[in-house]
């Protein structure tokens, strides 16, 4: 089955339930779409992925990706796209290194986006005037979004061959269309 975005929210619509974990599956969703457009991929297909990625997280966060691979198979998920959910957790949770620019991706955005939300959350406009270099300050100063592991993004662009701006630039771009459902279009705006 070719996993398309209205599936993965099928799928995971019993399976994370918490508003903020729903926020950062669509976070992961909506720039997993933009890295797709820079590879010349399909948007929607790694959406999907994006969306799909934290399946097990909410009922398993102590064994984060231990019961991912045999239930999305089972239900019908492609290999090759729960190949590239277990690599999102490499040398964390799980032995599946990222290879694909897919894989690559997913791996960088899932820290990525939470250093990018919490920048935005921070901002009058949200993330609608969000540019670059503010969020690279923010990137820098390790005591901002300190749960955010940097190591893994750095990792994650070394793999893609890419400077984590180039990374962040693509990611706050592919959120920004989707500011009100991703709750960061900021006070002004409310």
């Amino acid at each position: 089955m070719k996993l398309t975005l209205e599936k993965a929210k099928e799928l995971n619509k019993d399976a994370v339930t918490q508003e903020h974990l729903i926020i950062h599956s669509l976070n992961v969703c909506y720039a997993m779409g933009a890295m797709a457009k820079h590879f010349g991929e399909d948007e929607e297909h790694w959406q999907a992925v994006g969306y799909l990625h934290d399946f097990d997280y909410e009922k398993f966060p102590e064994e984060h990706l231990q019961h991912t691979e045999k239930e999305l198979l089972a239900l019908g998920v492609d290999p090759q796209d729960v190949r590239a959910i277990m690599a999102h957790g490499w040398e964390i949770c799980t032995d599946v290194k990222p290879e694909t620019d897919m894989e690559k991706s997913l791996f960088t955005v899932d820290e990525l986006t939470g250093i990018i939300q919490a920048c935005a959350r921070m901002r009058p406009n949200g993330i609608n005037d969000l540019e670059l270099k503010s969020f690279m300050k923010k990137f820098k100063d390790k005591k901002f979004a300190a749960k955010c592991n940097r190591e893994v993004i750095k990792k994650g662009c070394e793999l893609l061959g890419m400077e984590v701006s180039e990374v962040a630039g693509i990611c706050i771009e592919g959120m920004k269309p989707h500011a009100a459902e991703i709750g960061l279009q900021g006070t002004q705006n409310a």
